[in-house]
């Protein structure tokens, strides 16, 4: 028997025949590395209907009983899995090196350990390094069992017997299997290593939690193939200079894909943050030129958020776009419709935007509040303190409506706001709590805030 050698794309998971330096699926460079492929020989035979068994099939009115969920003890975390955690589940969390996976994990662990049995297995540090963690947490006396092992074959022979609730493999790529015939890290590894931590997660009914590295560009290292295996997948995001750390849902089959739980990182760990609006706003300083506050949603969370923006005459030849917390693509498409349709130039300018509190915004709905904050940093007027700002900006100057308004303006009127601007068209509860001001497009937007403007 010969096995035929495949050839996979780290970044996308397609295979081919051939090794080649670029992917022809994805066009990542120096992503393809060679594994052992299917057995082509006498002993290969195709799968036909005899050798299976009859699938038990049913109807799409079948009602089945709700999912059984353990609370973790973390109200951010429970809220990001969608109530909590589901037996026979495999949970993958992501993030940069430091942002403090482990430290969540080692909380969750102490806190889901005092209802069931936890263990958390570490590929990358010593039980000493854990213990000292526990210790700094004020965690030293939780009810979790820690070892120190790389070797998946250990690992599933350990969990087979203790049978716990929850499982914590940090983290993944430190993992080998000794069936594959490939190095810790690799393509074939990580593939091989979630397949069977997930199969026996589902066959045992253990909740296991998955730690992966990230690369370079923020997604998880390795095959796209394992965040299709496991049944939720989390990004720990946050920078380095902020205390904030944004634990973000990008999948999730037992509860909403794009949840967030938000986090505040202190001396003893991770602290939850129940109102993240009034911790984004609490360091807002008086009403000044280039600040504009935009109500957001975060999953099923309202956030506002202050976005920043400056605005200085360029000493280079080039004009510089700078942009943290938001998509530097869509910044350049809002200074194009105010120069086009507004006739608000900034060509000559430096601009620098930034959503503070290390939050990053991905919803159209922040189009109106960033071109408000850009003009205002032009002009240097200051928009009102007490005003929200939501809606998405067309093309043609447009505003278009934000969905979830009422609640939008529900977190603005409780956080004590007396204003919002937003697009005509939005549906308005019948009593928002709060003064709204409707602006049918861009230019009278501008004319609003600003009034006449030296364009």
């Amino acid at each position: 028997m010969t096995r035929r050698p495949t050839f996979v794309c780290a970044a996308c998971g397609a295979a081919s025949a051939k090794w080649s330096g670029r992917c022809d699926a994805c066009g990542a460079w120096n992503t393809i590395s060679e594994e052992a492929g299917l057995t082509d020989g006498p002993g290969a035979k195709s799968l036909g209907p005899s050798r299976g068994r009859k699938l038990a099939l049913g109807d799409l009115a079948t009602t089945e009983p709700p999912l059984p969920r353990a609370l973790s003890g973390i109200g951010e975390l429970d809220r990001v899995l969608g109530g909590g955690l589901v037996p026979a589940s495999a949970t993958l969390v992501g993030g940069d090196p430091g942002i403090g996976k482990s430290t969540l994990l080692l909380q969750a662990a102490a806190a889901f350990g005092r209802q069931a049995p936890a263990i958390y297995v570490s590929g990358e540090e010593a039980t000493g390094q854990i213990r000292m963690r526990a210790a700094r947490l004020g965690l030293a006396d939780a009810p979790v069992r820690v070892a120190a092992e790389t070797n998946l074959r250990d690992i599933l022979t350990t969990l087979e017997a203790e049978r716990p609730g929850l499982a914590i493999i940090d983290s993944i790529q430190t993992m080998w299997a000794d069936h594959v015939d490939s190095a810790p890290g690799s393509v074939a590894q990580v593939r091989a290593v979630v397949h069977e931590l997930v199969t026996f997660a589902k066959r045992r009914g253990i909740a296991v939690v998955l730690v992966g590295h990230v690369t370079k560009e923020g997604q998880i290292a390795g095959p796209r193939v394992v965040e299709h295996m496991v049944d939720t997948v989390l990004y720990f995001e946050g920078e380095r200079g902020h205390h904030f750390r944004i634990l973000r849902a990008v999948k999730n089959r037992f509860g909403p894909a794009d949840e967030i739980g938000v986090f505040e990182m202190t001396g003893a760990g991770l602290a939850e943050v129940s109102n993240p609006s009034a911790l984004f706003l609490s360091e807002r300083e008086s009403a000044a030129p280039g600040s504009a506050v935009f109500a957001g949603i975060e999953g099923t969370r309202p956030v506002l958020v202050e976005i920043q923006a400056l605005v200085a005459p360029s000493p280079l030849g080039t004009a510089r776009r700078a942009v943290v917390g938001w998509d530097g693509g869509r910044l350049s498409m809002v200074l194009a419709v105010l120069e086009s349709r507004c006739g608000i130039g900034f060509g000559p300018s430096d601009v620098y935007l930034n959503v503070a509190g290390g939050l990053r915004v991905s919803e159209p709905a922040a189009d109106l509040a960033v071109a408000a904050a850009l003009v205002s940093a032009r002009q240097d007027i200051a928009l009102p303190r007490d005003a929200v700002i939501f809606g998405e900006v067309s093309l043609s100057g447009a505003l278009r409506p934000a969905p979830q308004a009422e609640a939008r303006l529900r977190e603005a009127a409780k956080l004590g706001f007396a204003s919002a601007l937003v697009p005509a068209r939005t549906a308005l509860p019948a009593s928002p709590g709060i003064a709204i001001d409707p602006v049918a497009d861009l230019n009278a937007f501008m004319d609003k805030c600003f009034g006449p403007i030296d364009r």
